[in-house]
């Protein structure tokens, strides 16, 4: 007996799907014949890729509704579905899927759309090649999709927990445009880009807070156990001389923290609910989202990668006979930002009564003078080879961005650290430095 899922439509034209044992291939399709259930795919599943569904497609439905609507039987006792459930479970909790996975998938299917393998045997042949059997599972269901006459994009937005949404956002312009092969090239060098940013971001941010952070908790307990029984030295002895007015306020402001602890805890959460809040309404979100493009350090790097996906992917529209105004449609799905999106819709309703789209990035305030400028020429041009040049211009200027970013980052955190570090030794070790000098003796023998 093999385990296999399968693909079927309905008498009503409802795609059904479900995973079976039966001893062929023949017999099931035979099997769904008889019960009015014409197959799209069967595919026969090796029993440990068994895939980890990430949320379920509107178009397919579980298996009671299988046999209400097709008055089909039963072809899968209970036992096996429990040993399938076991088998799913187990594998579920060993195998994740990494970035990494999602990068290689990306890399061999934008070799293979280069070598002019068509979508279907692309994706058969990165199956037979993928180690993970959860992300192997992920890819079949799109091969699956893909077989059904959906588009790849449409499969990867139910799995959205896997896919980043401009990821999938860059796919789903490739195909509308026919341009899949540049989007997936566009889509390796967008992972390849975040992946080396975070990884530099982690170099210099990991190190510092885990300094901060311990920092930190020797600033507590030192004040919490330390400093008491400084004073209680201090006491005993009979010494005039007391702890440094900084160490005696931060002792206080601790105390007090511990016994109203819940005061400053509700206030936190208050806090955090109020802006949670607020970000999920339509103002608070769209503000948001302004903060991210004005936002020291990194607000700038955020605006110019944004704007460099929206003019390649409508660079990638326009190459393939697309107007401009459908060129902006289509292409604003690579941008998550709202301020982006009014600004692109801004842009479309111009074109629409017959004034300038790029003026609304002009009057932004967040898109540079030179950007806007050798668009404007462009449009008096060749606005395709402007865009390209403003592509290969706005590439230097994010690298300049990031340069400047990795210079300011670790003075900043530095900063940051250094000023706890000073307070450190303000709080705790001038006492203890104190007590190990025994300078409270003077006072004392005085």
């Amino acid at each position: 007996m093999a385990i296999y899922t399968y693909k079927a439509i309905t008498r009503r034209g409802l795609v059904v799907k479900n995973k079976v044992e039966v001893p062929s291939k023949q017999v099931l399709i035979n099997s769904l014949k008889e019960n009015d259930l014409l197959p799209i795919s069967v595919m026969k599943v090796p029993n440990i890729a068994l895939k980890k569904k990430v949320k379920p497609k509107r178009n397919i439905s579980n298996v009671d509704e299988m046999i209400k609507n097709s008055n089909n039987t039963k072809v899968q006792n209970e036992e096996n579905q429990k040993n399938a459930h076991k088998i799913k479970s187990y594998f579920s909790r060993q195998q994740k899927i990494t970035p990494r996975d999602i990068v290689v998938f990306t890399q061999n299917f934008y070799v293979l759309k280069k070598a002019n393998f068509n979508n279907i045997h692309a994706l058969q042949t990165i199956i037979d090649s993928t180690e993970n059997y959860i992300f192997r599972g992920i890819i079949e269901d799109i091969l699956a999709g893909v077989e059904a006459g959906e588009n790849i994009y449409t499969t990867m937005e139910y799995y959205s927990d896997v896919f980043p949404y401009i990821y999938v956002n860059m796919i789903k312009v490739g195909e509308l445009s026919g341009s899949l092969t540049k989007s997936l090239e566009q889509a390796v060098r967008y992972l390849d880009e975040t992946n080396a940013l975070n990884r530099k971001l982690r170099s210099i941010l990991v190190p510092n807070i885990i300094q901060f952070v311990l920092l930190l908790v020797m600033l507590f307990v030192g004040t919490l156990v330390a400093i008491p029984a400084i004073q209680n030295v201090y006491e005993q002895i009979g010494s005039s001389q007391t702890l440094p007015p900084v160490t005696l306020w931060f002792q206080r402001f601790l105390d007090g923290l511990v016994e109203y602890w819940y005061i400053p805890t509700l206030v936190i959460i208050g806090i955090i609910v109020a802006i949670a809040f607020y970000i999920h309404t339509p103002k608070g979100k769209y503000n948001f989202h302004y903060f991210k493009y004005k936002a020291p350090i990194f607000g700038e790097l955020i605006f110019a990668l944004d704007f460099s996906r929206l003019i390649r992917a409508m660079l990638l529209n326009l190459q393939n006979g697309m107007r401009i105004q459908e060129s902006l449609d289509v292409s604003k799905n690579v941008v998550k930002n709202y301020v982006m999106l009014s600004i692109v819709e801004t842009s479309i309703n111009n074109i629409l009564i017959g004034t300038s789209w790029i003026e609304p990035f002009e009057q932004s305030g967040l898109a540079k003078p030179m950007q806007t400028e050798m668009l404007k020429i462009g449009m008096q041009t060749d606005l395709t080879e402007m865009m390209e040049k403003l592509l290969e211009y706005m590439q230097i200027d994010i690298d300049d961005i990031m340069t400047k970013i990795m210079k300011a980052l670790p003075q900043l955190v530095y900063a940051i650290v250094g000023c706890v570090l000073i307070f450190f030794v303000l709080v705790v070790l001038v006492p203890c430095v104190q007590v190990y000098m025994a300078t409270f003796l003077f006072s004392a023998y005085l």
